[in-house]
């Protein structure tokens, strides 16, 4: 094995960055370079993620300058961005002109919504205002691994956990023919999609023991699903998606029906998902219902499917931080820079959260 590759992680402390840090931890193919934090530049990263004391003890966050000169001074260097939208895309441009003037060209791998629309307008028609760095937008590609053979952009913008979901439930179904572009999708969120911040519909007295709806068939991630479902399947899906928050921290339960353009029932539907998904390291087709429990804290995605020779329903469960972001984003990391793609993401899930 060659010298571990430098990473450096972009958004602080929030939760997607603590989940990026977990991974890395124990990532033998990446060490971590540094961690932004221009508000507390200096500060433990301990100090923001006691769970990870043991691992991180002395490492410090990093300022802009720090984490500008590691990517100057690296021969090869990857990039892996948590910061919010709207903040992403500036950094993320910013830290690129700098190294590519110094004749670096490190990847990028960003989990904001900043680079997953492929014009400034798309993106400014779902987030209400410009894009911070329009000429960059090319350069990235907005897929789940498992539905892009070949890369052809130097970087990635991973889709949100929500759409991570969405899409590995019902790419196969509009890939394959399955059924009709109409696609009914409900899903169910735990509170850490929501970040870090406390919010009402987050804090933990107001959301425990309870079930509520919120951006009926308004989702913002609908626009980002099409697109990547269309870049997938070659099929202009129409997605009625009803977004619901639950009362857990981690995990997300999505159910996509739609109805069959043959007489199926589920074990042939079962079949073709298995078949589907033949060489997808992470993603396992089962025959019982999947449970969140099964996969928060891991990067596997379990699928399932029920038909009854009308409708199809499909079932998906996966980690919102981890497959659904860091997790992601290390499985792109890896194939981006020719790693054995599930390096570092085996881990099973502990099963009793």
């Amino acid at each position: 094995m060659s010298a571990r590759i430098p990473a450096v992680v972009l958004g602080g402390s929030g939760y997607v960055a603590g989940e990026l840090l977990r991974l890395l931890a124990a990532h033998p193919g990446f060490e971590l370079a540094g961690v932004l934090s221009d508000s507390q530049p200096g500060a433990p990263v301990a100090g923001a993620f006691p769970h990870l004391a043991g691992v991180y003890s002395d490492a410090r966050f990093k300022s802009h300058a720090q984490i500008e000169s590691v990517l100057v001074e690296a021969p090869r260097a990857a990039i892996v961005s948590a910061a919010p939208h709207g903040i992403a895309a500036p950094l993320i441009d910013g830290l690129l002109g700098a190294a590519e003037r110094a004749g670096k060209h490190p990847r990028v791998v960003d989990i904001s919504a900043d680079f997953r629309y492929r014009t400034p307008e798309a993106y400014a028609a779902v987030y209400g205002h410009a894009h911070g760095a329009p000429q960059r937008l090319a350069e990235f590609t907005c897929a789940v691994p498992e539905h892009l053979a070949t890369l052809a952009t130097r970087h990635v913008a991973h889709p949100g956990c929500f759409a991570t979901a969405v899409l590995l439930a019902s790419v196969p179904l509009l890939k394959l023919g399955l059924t009709g572009p109409t696609l009914f999708v409900s899903g169910v969120t735990g509170s850490t999609g929501s970040g870090r911040k406390p919010i009402e519909g987050t804090h933990h007295p107001l959301r425990h023991g309870d079930l509520y709806s919120y951006n009926a068939l308004a989702h913002r991630h609908v626009p980002e699903i099409v697109a990547c479902a269309r870049a997938a399947s070659d099929v202009e899906a129409d997605f009625s998606f009803v977004p619901t928050s639950g009362p857990f921290a981690r995990g997300i339960h999505v159910t996509v029906q739609g109805a069959l353009r043959a007489s199926l029932d589920s074990s042939r539907v079962l079949a073709a998902l298995r078949d589907y998904y033949a060489r997808s390291r992470f993603v396992r087709v089962m025959s019982e219902a999947p449970r969140v429990k099964n996969v928060v804290a891991s990067n596997y995605a379990h699928l399932s499917a029920a038909a009854n020779g009308r409708t199809v329903a499909v079932l998906c469960v996966l980690d919102n931080l981890t497959k659904g972001a860091a997790g992601g984003a290390l499985q792109w990391l890896n194939r981006m820079f020719e790693l054995p793609e599930a390096m570092g993401l085996e881990s099973p899930a502990p099963g009793w959260t």
